[in-house]
């Protein structure tokens, strides 16, 4: 398996008026081509600041983000749906299309074909607000995969959403992502989420941060994430995680 992405001692320090903070101190790892990983840590810890200077959003202090493949399309997918309620579902989907100069007879074809595999092709015409949560998040994912990215980026993907609607929409994100072969990284707070979605969990400490673990989930028959949390495993690598959270605070 061929590294796509090395992450190499980022640091990122922020000036404001009481001085300057150190958000994240010295983070290294390696993204695998066709990779799932998630990234977890206590609450502040600089999570979404790593992902989004991972994603070219946000500039780095110090160190360096190593793409091995040239001009990488990057996917970007928000902790809220982000869909435009004066645009039609179809519309919605084609946008990242249109704002790239994409849009031509084979990208639409592919985006709107995404929309009919996933059994949303019926509400093409309706609005954002004629959709539930959990509809409204996987009409976000198909607009993030319709722009065919190299590597996808998940912010708390499910956390605008409630417990159960949120354990549904991770099997079809899931699916999605599996099917689709989308290098991704996901930052969340949610540790089984991330054990039940990732094939590597990256531990960060409290801020600023480093990265306090890295694991390797291994389920013999990997699942969707429903039936990965009923593995025996799955409890394992929770206490695991937990430990690592819980020892970052002190």
């Amino acid at each position: 398996m061929s590294k796509i992405l090395q992450v190499i001692k980022i640091g990122k320090k922020y000036n404001t008026i009481n001085g300057e903070i150190e958000a994240i101190k010295d983070i290294s790892f390696d993204i695998n081509e066709g990779e799932f990983v998630a990234i977890v840590g206590t609450s502040g810890c600089g999570k979404s600041t790593l992902l989004s200077i991972i994603s070219g959003l946000l500039k780095q202090s110090k160190g360096e983000v190593k793409y091995n493949i040239d001009n990488p399309v990057i996917g970007y997918m928000l902790q809220e749906d982000a869909l435009f309620e004066h645009l039609k579902i179809k519309d919605n989907v084609l946008l990242g299309l249109k704002i790239q100069n994409k849009l031509n007879k084979e990208t639409k074809n592919f985006a709107l074909n995404l929309l009919k595999k996933y059994n949303l092709e019926k509400f093409i015409d309706k609005k954002p607000s004629e959709l539930s949560g959990g509809m409204k998040q996987r009409v976000a994912l198909i607009r993030t995969l319709a722009i065919n990215p190299d590597i996808l980026f998940l912010d708390e993907p499910f956390s605008a959403l409630d417990s159960s609607t949120s354990l549904l929409v991770s099997d079809d994100v899931y699916k999605m992502i599996k099917e689709s072969g989308k290098t991704t990284i996901m930052v969340t707070h949610d540790i089984a989420s991330a054990i039940s979605m990732a094939d590597k969990v990256i531990v960060l400490s409290k801020s600023p941060s480093v990265v306090k673990n890295i694991h390797e989930i291994n389920f013999e028959n990997k699942d969707i994430p429903t039936i990965n949390r009923q593995n025996e495993k799955f409890h394992y690598y929770y206490e695991l995680i937990w430990k690592d959270l819980d020892d970052a605070l002190e």
